[in-house]
């Protein structure tokens, strides 16, 4: 019940990731070209994701070769079958699931904010909402409401979930909305009422309409109609609150925000990898409480570290390119 109740409270994050993109990006172009700036956004996020893919794909590739091993398979035919699936070009660079689905948000960012430019090359902005809305609506019959209708295709992409919470937060700052800070109040307690509210929604699909209970597992199905409302009523009371947070050390953690979320899908994996292994080796670890407690806490600072390590050695730049830059690879040149 705790598990699902943190899924359900979090699932703002990505969409929220998403209408803040969206809104700089308008920012961003108001007084200038807007195919020069989404080319340099657009090397970043590729820079980006690159970085995510060779940094999971070895741990991945380990983690395959070392279950094949523990359960007498052919270690060689396992890391060949997993290799051929991390090259599927459609999963590769449209879906951004073909090593991770974690990752799957940095090519829909680059596809959405793609989509945007077109329409605003074209001067048919006024159609951009109206357009990403229509798309989402099947994203979510696709997703969380699949007893309405059979989408017999994947929507967890950029056309379908990404465009349109990009487009939400293009179009708030193009209408230059600028929530009053007398009404932060009002837009607080909006964000907390419409959190409680998705969970209830979705504890009803998961567990009324889909006639489950907690002791089937968490239900952690995609996006919700709810999650439109928690994550434009959360950025309207931050718009009402620009300086929130300014003098704590929240900006000082923020710049490591994408950087985190990109390394932590390697760091969570070698975690339970060694979670299963311990288990097949008669150590009931992942059914104990302290495993749950401590599996959190210990992939974010796992992956702050690899970050922070990256970073002291040259592989990234935060806040700008994550590929090697040449006086690094010069550095590490093979003599």
């Amino acid at each position: 019940m705790i598990n699902f109740a943190i899924d359900s409270s979090a699932r703002f994050a990505v969409p929220f990731f998403f209408v803040t993109s969206g809104y700089f990006f308008a920012r961003k172009t108001a007084y200038r070209d807007p195919v020069g700036y989404f080319a340099k956004r657009a090397t970043t996020i590729a820079s980006i994701y690159t970085f995510g893919l060779l940094l999971s794909a070895p741990v991945f590739l380990a983690g395959t070769a070392a279950r094949a091993g523990f359960d007498n398979r052919a270690v060689t035919a396992s890391v060949v079958g997993k290799l051929v699936e991390f090259t599927s070009p459609v999963a590769l660079f449209y879906y951004g699931n073909s090593v991770s689905e974690i990752l799957w948000f940095l090519p829909a960012l680059l596809v959405s904010l793609g989509l945007i430019c077109l329409f605003v090359l074209t001067d048919k902005t006024s159609y951009l909402l109206p357009i990403s809305v229509a798309f989402h609506v099947v994203g979510l019959l696709g997703a969380s409401y699949t007893m309405f209708v059979d989408v017999p295709f994947e929507i967890r992409d950029a056309l379908f979930f990404g465009f349109f919470y990009t487009s939400l937060g293009y179009v708030i700052a193009s209408q230059d909305w600028q929530p009053a800070p007398e009404r932060s109040t009002r837009y607080l307690g909006a964000t907390v009422l419409f959190s409680a509210l998705h969970v209830g929604e979705r504890y009803v699909l998961g567990y009324v309409v889909g006639d489950e209970t907690f002791a089937h597992g968490v239900y952690t199905a995609s996006y919700s109609v709810l999650t439109v409302l928690v994550t434009l009523s959360l950025f309207a009371f931050l718009l009402s609150r620009p300086s929130l947070g300014r003098s704590t050390s929240l900006p000082s953690w923020g710049k490591y925000a994408v950087g985190v979320y990109v390394v932590h899908p390697a760091v969570l994996f070698a975690l339970e990898t060694v979670g299963e292994l311990l288990v097949a080796n008669g150590y009931e670890i992942e059914s104990s409480l302290w495993w749950h407690l401590a599996l959190t806490p210990a992939t974010f600072f796992g992956a702050l570290f690899v970050y922070l390590l990256a970073y002291k050695h040259g592989v990234v730049e935060v806040g700008g390119s994550h590929l090697p830059r040449p006086n690094w690879i010069r550095k590490y040149d093979l003599r």
